[in-house]
């Protein structure tokens, strides 16, 4: 769909700033239709035509509160002036319009309202708003709707509305129909609608509202004074005990620059921040687990470290040894997720903690350098934790078995050990290399009879349903070995 910056490049030469007032007016103007029961549409001058004889539909919008006038989608339509006579004298007048214009698909003429939009001194737009019937007489609080509505319009044609600080409609924010406190000058409460004062009566604020100040009702919000003080929009939300929220959103209403009301938009939100807190607690719960597995796993690579020192027997202490890297590697997994938890993890965190591990867990004869490039992203956790595991396992027999009798009688060959990680489709790719001695002629990774790439080719082919290839690498090439691991980013089922 076209912005409503793309199309004002497109069709007219408003600047940059005049643009960004227009969208501004737009992200606000919700507030606008709820309170005139209208639909509005925002126009401006096609300059491809030479002229105001022609308009383009930057925006539109429809109210919450009544079924909508206009079923088309009029946005970057071009509407001849001739069908909208009002919104080219608005235009060129610089003030606003009242009367009748036909709408195709409805009978008879609807009541429409032209309001020149200003910024910088001149009309940049016409905001137009098309009526629909009400239902019967108007009600109080529809004439207090229409009265803020108004108030609101010859903002819009002064250029005090939209704000520049904030928006004051859109998700999340107070509707309409939430609730409407409107307070004079002074903060003097004119009137309440009643889902206001039943949102009142939940704070225990049972007073009488009508001209008396909150603070004087017993509920004071600085929100309040500070729209009437600095003539902004302000937002506060009070509690009241555990399970009562209720969010304030302050408008300030201007006349000839100067704050002469606020309006103040009421919105019961205590079961919204209920399953907040219930999704923070189970957050929390969730969080505390992997702390805890990952303590017990740090506990249980604990005791096969001690275990291998009091083992006087070489291929024991190495087989405790792998043991206990191995389950340090999958508590990487739950320490990243004891901090972030959630059913996917940044994965780069991971690698980070698998070569640091590795590092410190190998000792080579030679040294070693281990260098990783790209990053795979964002992957789910089931997916992490065998992925992690088969990456140890695969960096561990690089480090320690590639550059064995390998570079000369000093062993002065300096090895290095490279993990390209990549997103290749729907599939995650590593690829380890080494510039080490390579693979034995006879190597065969199907019956490989090292514990450590038995448990990976397991791990890839069964557990992550995907491929693992080990090649060496010819000396024209740079020698050593090249492994490839290709897994699927979502697992099946």
């Amino acid at each position: 769909m076209t912005t409503l910056a793309e199309l004002s490049d497109d069709f007219t030469s408003l600047s940059e700033a005049a643009i960004d007032h227009l969208v501004r007016l737009t992200a606000s103007w919700s507030l606008l239709a709820d309170l005139s029961f209208s639909d509005m549409v925002l126009v401006a001058p096609d300059e491809n035509s030479g002229g105001h004889e022609e308009f383009v539909v930057l925006g539109q919008v429809r109210p919450n509160n009544r079924s909508t006038l206009i079923v088309d989608d009029l946005i970057g339509s071009v509407q001849p002036s001739s069908q909208w006579p009002l919104v080219k004298l608005a235009f060129e007048g610089g003030k606003r319009c009242v009367g009748e214009v036909s709408i195709p698909a409805r009978d008879g003429a609807v009541p429409v309202w032209c309001i020149p939009v200003r910024f910088d001194g001149r009309v940049i737009a016409v905001l137009v708003r098309l009526q629909g019937p009400l239902r019967g007489p108007a009600s109080l609080y529809e004439q207090a709707y229409l009265s803020i509505f108004e108030r609101l319009c010859s903002m819009v044609s002064d250029a005090t509305f939209p704000y520049r600080e904030d928006t004051v409609a859109g998700p999340g924010m107070p509707r309409v129909g939430d609730g409407i406190i409107l307070t004079n000058g002074l903060g003097q409460v004119e009137f309440a609608t009643p889902n206001a004062t039943n949102a009142l009566h939940r704070l225990s604020v049972y007073a009488a509202t009508e001209g008396k100040t909150l603070t004087e009702m017993g509920l004071r919000l600085r929100v309040v004074e500070r729209s009437l003080e600095y003539g902004i929009p302000a937002m506060e939300e009070v509690d009241r005990s555990h399970d009562v929220s209720i969010l304030f959103h302050c408008v300030p209403l201007f006349d000839h620059g100067a704050v002469t009301g606020v309006v103040v938009l009421l919105r019961d939100v205590s079961d919204l921040r209920q399953l907040n807190r219930v999704v923070l607690n189970k957050e929390a719960a969730v969080r505390e687990v992997h702390h805890r597995v990952k303590n017990n796993l740090q506990t249980i690579s604990s005791l096969l470290r001690l275990q291998a020192r009091r083992s006087d027997e070489h291929d024991t202490v190495v087989a405790l040894q792998e043991a206990e890297r191995r389950v340090r590697s999958i508590a990487v997994v739950h320490e990243v997720l004891s901090r972030e938890p959630g059913e996917e993890v940044v994965f780069d965190e991971i690698v980070r903690s698998v070569v640091l591990l590795v590092e410190d867990t190998v000792l080579a004869l030679h040294p070693v350098e281990i260098v990783v490039n790209g990053d795979l992203g964002t992957l789910p956790t089931d997916l992490a934790t065998p992925l992690a595991l088969a990456l140890t396992e695969l960096l561990t027999n690089a480090v320690e078995h590639a550059f064995v009798d390998f570079g000369g009688p000093d062993n002065e060959h300096v090895g290095v050990v490279t993990l390209d990680l990549s997103l290749e489709g729907e599939c995650a790719v590593a690829e380890i290399r080494d510039n080490g001695r390579g693979l034995e002629d006879d190597f065969n990774l199907d019956v490989a009879t090292s514990l450590g790439l038995s448990i990976v080719r397991d791990l890839v082919r069964s557990q992550l349903n995907g491929s693992i290839e080990m090649t060496s690498v010819p000396y024209s090439d740079g020698g050593g070995t090249l492994i490839r691991v290709v897994v699927p980013t979502e697992l099946a089922s």
